[in-house]
């Protein structure tokens, strides 16, 4: 079966699109990557698309109008793939752009409400494309006590995991998350597999990017490479909540979006440079990776004798940032861990979500499950997603 997976992340810098050969084997699937794109949003839909993630006040009409946008937007992309690619696909599984995430249940007219709000019309990418789409992945995993992220540790699983080696996934998109798989690992053992959000990604450094320089993001670092450390606003940073709850628990822009980056940047203060404000934030990123890693072993109760030849395997967006690389590194390496990406293992960085969701979907189409418990914290495994069909 030929899948294409489709992700917009918590950056909202544009859609990944992955197209995947999925094959049933004797001891599992097999997956062969056929092609990947990614495509920018144009300037005025991403503006569009954070004003509705950070605004109080968007206007329903807005909102329902970006869902079909996406929609159209989506489809685009995967056709766009397919025919640069040439090839032909049976389905779609697109996660949708994330407008609103509560992973934790909070009083809601005197019920517990956890939500989410992925949008993109499945409807329309299937009508455009003429084969069924997989969509909204989140609720079946929320609908049984769960956060509904991560979802990525499935293809993790599926992709990484390995006999001898004990290794740990680290994505680097708008929010950061890992995984931990000790060896031995397997679809069918997932046990002690451990997944959570470990805080900012990307996010709060393309949020000051943008405030300080009017970029959208620092390239490789550059910037940040010139600062310093403002050890005083990075301690104030680590004291969020969100880095002293236990796992599992995922984060988003409720928690390190405008909000959190106007205090950040009063925490800096007036005198701080510019650059050393980037460094600051690439550092918050770094230091949070490295807690969330010492914390995920401890809940593990990984033997030390475990971590001989562990490797730290990182993917997304944030890979091609020398400067955090090197702060994450400098977390890392003490631990016993070596450095690798994702694209060394033979998957793409920026492909690997998209790839997941390619996953997903063909799990949901085969009605099997699709999150892992012992990461998202769902009382059982769920069929996720919805299927719009063509």
């Amino acid at each position: 079966m030929i899948v294409a997976g489709v992700m917009s992340g918590t950056s909202a810098d544009g859609i990944d699109v992955a197209v995947v050969r999925i094959l049933a084997k004797n001891r599992g699937l097999g997956l062969r990557l056929l092609a990947h794109e990614h495509f920018a949003y144009p300037k005025m839909v991403r503006q569009s698309i954070l004003a509705a993630m950070n605004s109080s006040s968007a206007r329903v009409a807005d909102l329902t109008r970006l869902n079909f946008l996406l929609g159209e937007l989506y489809a685009e992309a995967v056709a766009s793939t397919l025919k640069r690619s040439h090839t032909n696909i049976d389905l779609v599984g697109c996660h949708g752009q994330t407008l609103y995430h509560q992973g934790d249940a909070n009083s809601f007219f005197g019920r517990r409400i956890a939500a989410t709000w992925q949008t993109g019309e499945g409807s329309i990418i299937a009508a455009r494309l003429g084969v069924p789409v997989v969509s909204d992945f989140r609720p079946a995993d929320m609908a049984l006590g769960g956060s509904g992220a991560p979802l990525v540790p499935l293809l993790d699983v599926m992709f990484y995991a390995h006999r001898k080696l004990f290794r740990v996934l680290q994505n680097l998109g708008g929010i950061g998350n890992l995984t931990i798989i000790p060896p031995g690992s397997s679809l069918e053992n997932m046990k002690r597999v451990i997944a959570f959000d470990t805080g900012p990604g990307n996010m709060v450094m393309d949020a000051c990017a943008e405030r300080l320089f009017h970029k959208p993001y620092d390239a490789r670092g550059a910037i940040a490479a010139r600062g310093r450390v403002v050890d005083m606003a990075l301690k104030r940073a680590l004291e969020h909540p969100f880095f002293r709850r236990k796992p599992p628990k995922s984060a988003g822009r409720e928690e390190f979006g405008r909000e959190f980056v106007a205090e950040f940047l009063s925490w800096c203060g007036s005198r701080a440079r510019k650059a050393d404000v980037m460094s600051t934030a690439t550092a918050l990123t770094a230091t949070s990776i490295g807690m969330a890693l010492r914390q995920g072993i401890a809940i593990a109760k990984v033997a030390p004798s475990e971590l001989k030849g562990a490797e730290y395997v990182v993917s997304g967006g944030g890979v091609k940032n020398p400067t955090l690389m090197r702060m994450i590194a400098d977390q890392v390496k003490p631990l016993g861990f070596r450095i690798r990406t994702s694209d060394e293992l033979g998957l793409p960085s920026q492909a690997k979500e998209a790839v997941a969701f390619a996953l997903l979907a063909y799990r949901t189409w085969h009605r099997q499950a699709g999150n892992v418990p012992t990461a998202t914290g769902a009382r059982r495994n769920a069929i996720l997603g919805k299927i719009s069909y063509a």
